[in-house]
């Protein structure tokens, strides 16, 4: 197969990028490891930030950079910020159901921000998006392949020519070729395993699979953790609720933190709790029952299906969970990477623009404007494609087929769970070097023995287990990275916090580089358009 634009990941951000460039004529291709209405999108359900006057437009750019304290790029925070109103205009008119205050749509405020700016449909906000672009992109003839996993990118000389893919229905391997390739694969928070918001495989096998093309990866270490999921389940309590006056309480009835400062602070605040045994709550019961059946009615029924509470009525007890990573395949502000023809959007990139934090409500802003940019930057790409087989196909079907032969004498499930628990505890909220390097030891362990892992099942046909294997592997390579990151960074900023240095150091205020060369990771840290905040 072969086409102009090649799009990996069909959430949101993949989405936009998909109408875009079908919009400027060009013959798109979406690929999904699912189908394009289960992507993590559709969890989504605060809000997308969107100021709605001038002088807002400016705080908004204030909020984003003070978020990220200092590693976002002040041009692509104010491009984002500044295009939002137009973003916000451009879904309404494509028929996403925002809610209302008479005529104009209505906003509400979530943590970290300054004013009501998230523009918001009940708290199904992703999840209406996501449907109302599906189905625009199909009305603009873009094409699907479903159930396809990503297994590596095409690439020879630094340039990107497609895709190898692994039909998941046959285990039949195939290349996809095209003038531009784009990943918009998501994150790779689940590595958190049930310490997590996002659903099952966001393990960034896009960001590992770039990393194995040469892609430059940067800010893996800042790792977002959401503080009120629920306690039993990991599923997302928006921090809508806490926009419309709900509390965080222990068990005493004690409030010990502001319940809309940033994230980070609010998961450390809380796991401190946890630490020391205390439960802690999420008090709904202040905003009322009308309200929060019209405003929160996901979020009521998950508490009621999941954790058998009504927070109409009773408290809730949250947890924090794993719930966005801000690093990945760093980008230009166009989307673009150091391998010609190859762009990232969406939670796999990092544009910096959410730095060292991500202020809520601006995922699904990122996804709209930048999805557009990147949708552009790819269909202006020209080269012609040679339509032959190239090595990397060959190299991944001879891979999966010595996958089906290995001994499997040491279960890479048991595996996988005992990394995840590791993570949590020692490279999750509250990071020290010691247990950094205890966490990087488990994981090049772990890749030693890759070899005598492998599958039970052998059946071609629908290999849930092979395509099980295939995202450990990449979270392996992943974590490494992360890890590595993580330990070099010696200092408490945003999201990583650092017991060892619990404070934030100028010579840090850099982004950090990870990438491969002949197989070995390297690292650095690069000062590049950080601001002064």
């Amino acid at each position: 197969m072969k086409c102009d634009v090649v799009i990996v990941g069909s959430g949101g951000a993949g989405l936009v990028a998909a109408i875009r460039a079908a919009e400027l004529g060009k013959d798109v291709v979406v690929v999904s490891k699912g189908y394009p209405t289960e992507a993590q999108t559709s969890m989504a359900q605060g809000g997308i930030n969107a100021a709605s006057t001038q002088q807002d437009i400016q705080q908004h750019i204030e909020d984003t950079l003070r978020s990220g304290q200092g590693l976002a790029d002040p041009e692509v925070v104010e491009f984002v910020c500044t295009q939002a109103p137009k973003a916000i205009k451009w879904l309404d008119s494509i028929g996403v159901p925002f809610d209302r205050d008479d005529k104009e749509i209505a906003r509400r405020k979530l943590g970290g921000a300054s004013n009501p700016r998230a523009c918001y449909a009940q708290d199904y906000t992703g999840l209406k998006i996501l449907h109302t672009l599906y189905d625009n992109a199909l009305k603009l003839g873009v094409r699907f392949v479903h159930e396809h996993f990503l297994l590596n990118i095409i690439s020879e000389d630094n340039r990107a020519y497609g895709v190898t893919l692994l039909d998941k229905r046959s285990t039949q391997v195939k290349q996809l070729l095209s003038r531009a390739v784009i990943l918009a694969t998501g994150g790779f928070a689940k590595i958190y395993g049930p310490f997590s918001t996002n659903g099952e495989g966001s393990f960034g096998e896009g960001i590992a699979a770039a990393m194995r093309a040469g892609a430059k990866l940067s800010d893996l270490e800042f790792v977002q953790f959401h503080p009120t999921a629920l306690a039993k389940s990991a599923i997302l309590i928006s921090e809508a609720a806490r926009g419309l006056g709900a509390k965080i309480v222990n068990q005493k009835g004690e409030q010990f933190i502001d319940e809309l400062a940033t994230r980070d602070k609010i998961s450390r605040a809380i796991y401190e709790q946890l630490a020391i045994g205390n439960e802690v709550f999420l008090d709904m019961r202040e905003i009322g029952e009308e309200i929060i059946q019209r405003e929160l009615p996901q979020e009521r029924k998950l508490a009621m299906i999941y954790e058998n509470v009504d927070p109409a009525k009773e408290l809730l007890p949250i947890k924090p969970a794993a719930h966005y990573t801000m690093g990945g395949i760093d980008t230009e502000s166009n989307g673009g990477t150091n391998i010609a023809g190859f762009f990232a959007v969406g939670e796999c990139a990092n544009v910096k623009l959410h730095g060292a934090n991500r202020l809520g409500g601006n995922s699904l802003l990122e996804l709209v404007v930048m999805g557009k940019r990147v949708g552009e930057s790819a269909a202006a790409v020209s080269l012609e494609i040679e339509e032959k087989n190239f090595e990397r196909t060959l190299i991944d079907s001879n891979f999966i087929k010595a996958v089906f032969t290995l001994p499997n004498s040491i279960d890479f499930m048991e595996r996988k769970e005992f990394l995840q628990k590791v993570l949590f505890h020692n490279a999750g909220i509250v990071r020290e070097e010691l247990a950094l390097k205890g966490v990087l030891s488990v994981i090049r362990q772990h890749q030693k023995e890759l070899a005598f892992m492998g599958i039970k099942d052998k059946s071609p046909l629908y290999n849930t287990e092979l395509i099980a294997f295939l995202e450990y592997g990449n979270m392996v390579e992943l974590t490494e990275a992360m890890v590595v990151g993580a330990v070099q960074r010696n200092e408490s900023r945003g999201a990583h916090y650092r017991k060892d240095h619990p404070k934030t150091k100028e010579e840090y205020h850099a982004h950090t580089f990870i990438w491969k060369e002949d197989g070995v990771l390297c690292a650095d840290f690069v000062k590049q358009n950080i601001t002064k905040n």
